[in-house]
C-alpha cells in the first residue's frame, strides 16, 4: 500500500477512534495483578541459622555471594545464611505465590534502616528495608514475618551463648589457680548470672530501639504494599537447651559442675550440644523470657499507634518442649536445635568431640570460634527440624483471628497454635 494510503487511512481511524470517544468513554484496560508474596524480616532465628541449605546473598555492591570458604572475613553477605530450610519457605501458605526471605543471621534493628555493613560486624548488604521495597515493586506483599530483638546496641544471642559456654569449658579443662587466656582475655569460670546475660535496662533499651525499626517497616509497608492488605507477624524466641539437663548429664567421673575440673562431663555435654553450667539453664531461659517480652511490647505499642494495621504476636517460648538440647540422653539427635559445634582452625571440619583434648587444645579451638565467628554461628540455633517447626507455628499465625498466640509442642510432639 503506498505510503500516502496508509496516512490517511490513520487519520481516518483515528477522527473515528476520537468520535467513539466522545460518545461512549472507553474502559481503561485492566492493570494486572501483582503475584502475592510472603516476606522474612530480621535475624537469624527468622533468616535460618542452623538450618543448612543457605543460598547466595545480593550484597551492597548487587553481587551474589555463594560460600566464600571458612576463612573469608564474617562479613560477607553470604553469611547472612539465608536456608531453603528457613520457616518462612517450610510454612503452609496458601494464597501465597512467592517468598523473599531477607532476614540476616546477626541482624539488628539499625539494620532496618541502614546498610548492615555501616556498623561493626555488620554484613554487607543493603538495609532490610530497601530490601523491601525493591521486592514491593514487583509483588503484593501479604505476609510479613519478623524477629528483632536479640541482637541490639547493648547484647546479642552470639555473644550471649559464646559467653557462657566458654565459661563452662573453661571451668571443665582448667583449675581456678591456673591462667586462661582466650584472643580476647582470661575467660570467667563460673555460671551466667540474669546480669551476665542482660540487665532491665538492657532489656528496655533494646525494646525502645526495636520498636523504632519495627515502626520504619510498618510505615514503608503501608508506603509501598499493592493493595495496603497484609498481617504482620512478630515472632519471639525459642531456647535451645532445657530447664535442666537429663540426669545422665549431671556428673562423670564422679564429678559435676559445681567441682573444680570435670573433663569427662565437660566432653560428655560438648558431644551432647549442650556445654552449658546447670546453673546457667535458668538465668538462660528468664533471658528468653525477656526477649519475648521485647517483642510483644514492640508489638502492642505499635498496634497502639496503626490500629489499622493486622499485627499479630507470635509467642514460640514452647514450640520446642520436649526436644531441646540434652532433654534425652540421645542428644543432639532429636533436638530441634543445633548443638554447639567448634573447628580446630577454619577447616570446615566441625570438632564433634572434646575427649582427650588438653586445654591447650581446647584453647585453640575455641579461639578458632573468636577468629572466624562463622565457624560457630550456627550454634544453638533450630536445625532445618527445628525451622520446620517454626513453619508449623507462622502458618497458624498467619490465618488466626486472635491478635496474639502461642506455638506449643505437645509430648507425643504435636504442634499446636492458640
Amino acid at each position: 500500500m503506498p505510503r500516502f494510503r496508509r496516512t490517511a487511512l490513520a487519520a481516518a481511524l483515528t477522527i473515528v477512534t476520537a468520535a467513539l470517544s466522545t460518545a461512549v468513554a472507553l474502559p481503561a484496560p485492566a492493570t494486572a495483578a501483582l503475584p502475592t508474596a510472603a516476606v522474612a524480616l530480621g535475624d537469624s532465628f527468622i533468616s535460618g541459622e542452623g538450618a543448612g541449605a543457605y543460598t547466595p546473598v545480593v550484597d551492597a555492591n548487587g553481587v551474589s555471594q555463594g560460600f566464600p570458604g571458612w576463612s573469608a572475613p564474617n562479613n560477607n553477605a553470604y553469611f547472612c545464611h539465608r536456608s531453603a530450610n528457613a520457616s518462612l519457605n517450610q510454612a503452609d501458605l496458601p494464597g501465597i505465590q512467592n517468598r523473599f526471605n531477607l532476614a540476616c543471621s546477626g541482624g539488628q534493628p539499625r539494620d532496618i534502616a541502614t546498610a548492615s555493613a555501616a556498623r561493626e560486624k555488620g554484613r554487607t548488604v543493603t538495609a532490610q528495608l530497601d530490601q523491601l521495597r525493591a521486592v514491593a515493586q514487583t509483588q503484593d506483599i501479604d505476609l510479613v514475618l519478623i524477629g528483632l530483638g536479640s541482637n541490639n546496641s547493648s547484647f546479642t544471642f552470639g555473644s550471649v551463648a559464646e559467653k557462657c559456654a566458654n565459661r563452662f569449658i573453661a571451668d571443665a579443662w582448667t583449675g581456678w589457680w591456673e591462667f586462661w587466656a582466650y584472643l580476647n582475655g582470661p575467660v570467667e569460670q563460673k555460671p551466667c548470672s540474669d546480669a551476665d546475660l542482660a540487665t532491665a535496662a538492657q532489656i528496655s533499651d533494646a525494646t525502645a530501639e526495636t520498636t523504632v525499626a519495627v515502626r520504619q517497616i510498618l510505615t514503608t509497608l503501608d508506603q509501598v504494599d499493592a493493595d495496603g492488605q497484609h498481617r504482620v507477624v512478630f515472632q519471639d524466641y525459642t531456647n535451645p537447651l532445657p530447664l535442666d539437663l537429663n540426669p545422665a548429664y549431671y556428673e562423670e567421673d564422679g564429678r559435676d559442675d559445681t567441682r573444680d575440673k570435670f573433663r569427662d562431663l565437660g566432653a560428655e555435654r560438648y558431644a551432647a550440644g549442650c556445654p552449658i553450667h546447670r546453673a546457667s539453664l535458668a538465668p538462660g531461659h528468664r533471658f528468653s523470657q525477656g526477649l519475648g517480652g521485647i517483642v510483644k511490647s514492640t508489638r502492642d505499642t505499635l498496634a497502639a499507634e496503626f490500629p489499622a494495621d493486622d499485627l499479630v504476636y507470635l509467642n514460640v517460648q514452647r514450640a520446642f518442649d520436649g526436644a531441646r538440647l540434652c532433654e534425652s540422653t540421645s542428644s543432639p539427635t532429636g533436638a530441634l536445635a543445633t548443638p554447639i559445634r567448634l573447628q580446630d582452625g577454619a577447616t570446615g571440619t566441625f570438632v564433634t568431640s572434646l575427649a582427650g583434648k588438653d586445654k591447650i587444645a581446647i584453647q585453640r579451638i575455641a579461639n578458632t570460634c573468636v577468629s572466624y565467628f562463622q565457624t560457630c554461628q550456627e550454634s544453638w540455633h533450630p536445625n532445618a527440624t527445628g525451622h520446620q517447626v517454626l513453619g508449623r507455628c507462622l502458618a497458624g499465625a498467619a490465618v488466626t483471628a486472635s491478635r496474639a498466640v502461642s506455638c506449643v509442642r505437645a509430648g507425643d510432639g504435636t504442634i499446636s497454635v492458640s
